[in-house]
């Protein structure tokens, strides 16, 4: 009977308004929808492999929804993996505006790029980060570590040279102190207490 009951709910809110949608909330405490961030969390949890093999090679991709294979990958593939499964597609985002705001992008600077390319540019954590500050929400950096919530996304700087980045999950560190991240830092794409492992450089929060 419970599980009918849920199902009825979950039918009833998603059949309603706005006004009636508030009214079923306020009076059930089962709540079915999930946040952009949660489904993030969720997709990036989905996709956690560790036999992925690290890989930066270029590779010539499709355009849009393109992706390298499926058992290569580096931290910027998690990324792009797990906003597909909620149908953003990064490739697309990522040309799209720097095609219109080159100058904004660090291409030219740090690739000697004079031009777009779909199979490289959304896969550069420093191109994920314009676009993730233009687009999206920019969040303090901080050492606090509660500052760094589910679905959010954190970019560090390793060694002071590799660019990093990883989805911040709902998933909690052993002491409970620090939420788990989904990455893949050479060890294919894993859930790991790795939030203040590296210098932290970043911190967005990108979605719907």
């Amino acid at each position: 009977m419970k599980s009918i009951s849920i199902l009825l709910i979950a039918i009833s809110f998603f059949s309603c308004n706005e006004k009636e949608k508030s009214k079923i909330l306020a009076t059930n405490t089962i709540v079915v929808v999930k946040t952009f961030e949660e489904k993030l969390a969720v997709a990036a949890i989905s996709i956690v492999d560790p036999t992925i093999s690290y890989d930066p090679s270029y590779f010539s991709i499709k355009y849009p929804n393109g992706d390298i294979p499926k058992n290569k990958g580096v931290c910027t593939d998690v990324i792009i993996r797990a906003y597909r499964k909620l149908g953003i597609d990064l490739q697309k985002e990522v040309h799209e505006d720097m095609k219109a705001n080159f100058s904004q992008y660090p291409n030219l600077k740090k690739w000697g790029m004079t031009k777009t390319d779909t199979n490289i540019d959304h896969r550069r954590v420093p191109n994920l980060e314009i676009l993730f500050e233009r687009k999206g929400i920019k969040l303090p950096v901080s050492e606090n570590a509660k500052e760094y919530k589910t679905g959010e996304i954190v970019t560090w700087m390793i060694n002071g040279k590799l660019p990093h980045i990883g989805i911040i999950t709902n998933k909690k560190s052993y002491d409970g102190e620090r939420n788990l991240i989904v990455h893949n830092v050479g060890h294919g794409q894993v859930l790991q207490d790795c939030l203040f492992s590296y210098k932290i450089v970043g911190h967005f929060k990108y979605g719907k």
